[in-house]
């Protein structure tokens, strides 16, 4: 089993004084719309890898490319731009702690804004995931798919295409964040056949068996 620390959208100070971290997480997963120093503090404190997805209030993480001599932007050097030492997994399959996460970040097209798509963009970006084999244990985004645990109001309306990736990649979860409960406590969902949609704005400190797929809520907080 290994252990997973969730967050999204919300900081939960509690949880960079160490609060519920006894058990130590091997691997933190971002969903999106948190401070990158955020990310950082709890990596630090739990002493695990971040994998990410970039939520639409981050920063446009497009365009950098990290090589031998370090990170690059359009042909010329750049700092890091994201979490210092986290994996940004939109649009990639990563393997980390065990588990392989494919990611996808961003939401639907509602303004000007980074990290906003279309369904057709969003759809074409999902293709990529799609050649990885074997399949993930937990596919990573920022917005949850259309009509498992999003809204009708333009920004946080799901994406339809994640339903067809979640057939295509059959991950045991979609982890998502982007859609605040505001005192609600969102259920786990189920999407296909073999996938629970879980909302981890806030947090969720789950196990997750990746041989099997199972997997055990340790402890939640649907917000901050």
């Amino acid at each position: 089993m290994v252990r997973v620390l969730a967050v999204a959208d919300e900081v939960v100070d509690s949880l960079t004084f160490g609060v519920g971290l006894d058990g130590r997480p091997e691997l933190i997963l971002g969903a999106g719309d948190l401070p990158f120093s955020y990310l950082e503090v709890l990596s630090g404190l739990c002493n695990a890898p971040v994998v990410f997805v970039p939520g639409n209030h981050d920063r446009d993480l497009s365009g950098y490319r990290a090589g031998r001599t370090g990170w690059m932007r359009a042909g010329l050097p750049s700092d890091d731009p994201g979490p210092r030492g986290a994996i940004n997994a939109d649009q990639r399959t990563v393997t980390v702690a065990g588990l392989r996460i494919s990611g996808l970040g961003g939401c639907r097209r509602y303004n000007d804004g980074p990290n906003q798509y279309t369904e057709l963009h969003q759809r074409m970006r999902s293709w990529r995931l799609t050649c990885w084999r074997p399949t993930p244990d937990i596919l990573l985004t920022h917005s949850p798919a259309r009509g498992v645990g999003d809204d009708d109001d333009p920004p946080h309306r799901g994406f339809d295409c994640y339903h067809g990736l979640v057939r295509s990649l059959r991950p045991a979860l979609l982890v998502h964040g982007h859609v605040h409960p505001f005192g609600s406590k969102p259920p786990d969902r189920p999407i296909g056949d073999t996938t629970v949609s879980m909302n981890v704005v806030g947090y969720c400190e789950f196990d997750i068996d990746p041989a099997t797929g199972e997997f055990e809520v340790i402890r939640r907080r649907h917000g901050a």
